[in-house]
């Protein structure tokens, strides 16, 4: 199911990368301005951690501040960058807690906060912003977690598979005003969350994440699948994303 890769055109689009300081996010935004992308909106915590953003790329990065815990960041995020074309939600946070940890409940509302909240709010702040631009696109980086549980990871897989819930939601509330949504489903990568859970030399590089995401966009494809355990994850689950999720049976099985 992994989008065949090609070289897109992003010529005189804006994109917004939530997180885009590291990881997966710098890897989003460098892959924007290798493809073309006019202006990348660095949305991050802190406006500081994007210096070397700018230092490095000019004024094609545009730092912002945006904070996913900080409904009013987001909705001021969403009016500054008015141009924008292509919003990928990148940001999220990861505890390591199992259903039976001392503290799996505060666990799962901190990452309940971010990675689910966080996307509404995310949603709620640009959808308009898209709409006026034409569509455009909203990316949201899921997870092969949000498919299936890690024991140790039991409150982030729970988090993940809740916000992958919202972006099909998305897919539908948003189609009519013509916004492509992407729900991206990696492995473990080679960030610091990854090395934090200990992935270690499984995880695969940002930069197939990013490949992949502009890559569905491309291909107007809802589904992204970057890396090794990411495509085996989603051959498995072909036929029931194909006759599911992506053919609209959801409504009739209401």
């Amino acid at each position: 199911m992994k989008v065949k890769k090609m070289t897109s055109d992003l010529k005189g689009k804006s994109v917004l990368v939530t997180g885009a300081n590291r990881g997966i996010g710098k890897a989003i935004l460098e892959e924007a301005i290798q493809r073309g992308a006019t202006k990348v909106y660095a949305a991050v915590r802190d406006v500081e951690s994007a210096k070397p953003l700018v230092s490095e790329h000019g004024n094609k990065v545009v730092p912002v501040h945006l904070d996913l815990d900080d409904p009013a960041s987001i909705v001021a995020a969403a009016d500054t960058a008015s141009d924008v074309d292509i919003v990928i939600n990148n940001a999220g946070v990861m505890r390591t807690a199992s259903a039976v940890s001392d503290d799996a409940i505060e666990a799962l509302q901190f990452e309940l906060n971010a990675n689910v909240f966080g996307l509404l709010r995310v949603a709620k702040a640009f959808a308009p912003v898209l709409k006026a631009n034409g569509g455009g696109t909203l990316a949201q980086l899921n997870s092969v977690a949000s498919l299936t549980t890690f024991p140790e990871f039991a409150t982030y897989c729970a988090s993940k598979a809740a916000s992958y819930s919202i972006t099909q939601a998305l897919r539908e509330s948003l189609r009519d005003q013509g916004t492509h949504i992407v729900s991206v489903h990696p492995g473990p990568i080679q960030t610091d969350m990854g090395a934090s859970a200990g992935f270690g030399d499984a995880a695969a590089s940002p930069t197939l994440v990013a490949e992949s995401v502009f890559d569905a966009i491309d291909q107007k494809q809802f589904f992204a699948w970057p890396d090794p355990m990411a495509e085996q994850v989603g051959a498995a689950y072909q036929s029931f994303a194909e006759n599911v999720i992506e053919s609209g049976m959801q409504e009739s099985l209401g």
